[in-house]
């Protein structure tokens, strides 16, 4: 018994056809590929505070914002309750990233710079506090280490996620 009908023939190597459909989807994944290869450098590349401190802001305001518009309207409590535990779990979680980096224990992001939730609360002012979390961490993941990318891609598809639930 041979192994010969176990094993395949190898399939011969022809050359790829670049058709201009081709052309036009290397042409479009050519921005992403160089932003992506550009965050896998490993080093930060930024002098400034850390990002992931206003991101943890932003959690935290949203939470606020979330606590207000339940206070407002209690009978969304059971809709929002969700999303306000999720965006307190993402500030816990990028304090505790910052805090790792720094060499110190986690703290609450930076008291004081919270912004005062809106007016008059509402859904919508949720959803569009959702949707600018969800944006700034999307922007953000292509200029992180790979260390630090999944959490912020998380928070950012979380609030996406939440962002649809509620519209």
């Amino acid at each position: 018994m041979s192994p010969r009908g176990l094993v395949s023939p190898p399939v011969p190597a022809r050359p790829v056809r670049l058709t201009r459909r081709r052309l036009f989807a290397l042409a479009a994944l050519a921005p992403v590929a160089g932003a992506a290869l550009s965050a896998c450098d490993g080093a930060s590349g930024a002098s400034g505070p850390d990002p992931l401190i206003a991101q943890a802001r932003a959690a935290r305001d949203d939470a606020e914002l979330i606590g207000a518009v339940i206070a407002a309207t209690p009978a969304l409590t059971d809709r929002l309750t969700p999303v306000r535990q999720a965006r307190t779990d993402h500030a816990a979680a990028l304090e505790a990233e910052v805090a790792r980096l720094a060499g110190g224990s986690p703290g609450p992001a930076t008291p004081g710079t919270s912004t005062a939730p809106a007016a008059d609360p509402t859904t919508a002012a949720v959803v569009a506090a959702l949707k600018k979390s969800a944006n700034d961490a999307g922007a953000l993941v292509a200029t992180l280490p790979a260390a630090r990318v999944g959490l912020v891609a998380e928070v950012a598809a979380s609030c996406a996620a939440w962002m649809q639930v509620l519209s």
